[in-house]
């Protein structure tokens, strides 16, 4: 299930087909940057996601990063002629991959839409360097995006797709997984009101459809004043 922000366009792009989920959250564009494109991160999500879907379907057991590195070369060769792709804050998007191949379920995760793949215990899939920089002005944002020590999102440079995390994970023992942007787990990692296995639990006992009117409802009650006090929430079960 998939959700836009209330009374916006929704930012994010997930499909699955036999065997494979893939996810991709655009990243909001601050007020007053320009971003040298025409197009907007929604855009861009559905362009790399549709090409990822298309790569996934014929089950061909291609490396993950590689193939993400081929749709954002696709995406970016359709819009070089009307936008300026070498522009740092041109649109920008999360991308996070789940595949089940023979015997194991491989994992991809490029910036913060995390993961969970419980085999008896929830373990966490995230890539967290956004968290980690030293600055968050505009400025200071813009030099870290996809450069040595700052962080990695899907945009124009198909060589960010080798900078994402990844792994698998044995089918065998694996009850169920998750792929959620990262307004969909905001109830954990914003507003602390469950941990992980409860949202799973969650998840897995009233779907996804409850687990954003939950986020909605903590979203409409929060105090503190953010930059986006709602956000785009997708959420996929998957169960093994």
């Amino acid at each position: 299930m998939s959700e836009a922000t209330p009374g916006g366009e929704n930012e994010d792009f997930v499909a699955a087909g036999p065997g494979w989920v893939v996810l991709l959250d655009g990243a909001t564009a601050p007020p007053g940057v320009d971003s040298g494109c025409r197009h907007d991160p929604a855009w861009l999500a559905r362009g790399i996601g549709g090409r990822l879907a298309a790569l996934l379907a014929p089950e061909d057991g291609r490396p993950l990063p590689g193939l993400v590195a081929e749709a954002i070369e696709a995406t970016a060769a359709a819009h070089a002629g009307t936008c300026d792709l070498a522009n740092p804050d041109s649109p920008s998007a999360t991308v996070s991959l789940l595949r089940r191949r023979d015997e194991v379920v491989e994992w991809f995760v490029l910036a913060d839409s995390p993961i969970l793949l419980d085999a008896g215990k929830v373990r966490v899939v995230r890539d967290d360097r956004v968290d980690h920089l030293p600055s968050y002005t505009v400025e200071a944002v813009r030099a870290a995006r996809n450069s040595p020590g700052g962080f990695w999102v899907a945009a124009a440079d198909p060589g960010a797709a080798f900078q994402g995390l990844t792994g698998e994970v044995p089918v065998r023992g694996l009850r169920r997984a998750a792929v959620l942007s990262d307004g969909a787990s905001r109830l954990v990692e914003r507003f602390g009101r469950m941990g992980w296995d409860d949202l799973l639990g969650l998840l897995d006992e009233h779907g996804p459809r409850e687990l954003v009117r939950r986020t909605r409802e903590a979203e409409a009650a929060d105090t503190i004043p953010r930059v986006k006090r709602y956000d785009d929430a997708t959420a996929v079960l998957v169960r093994f």
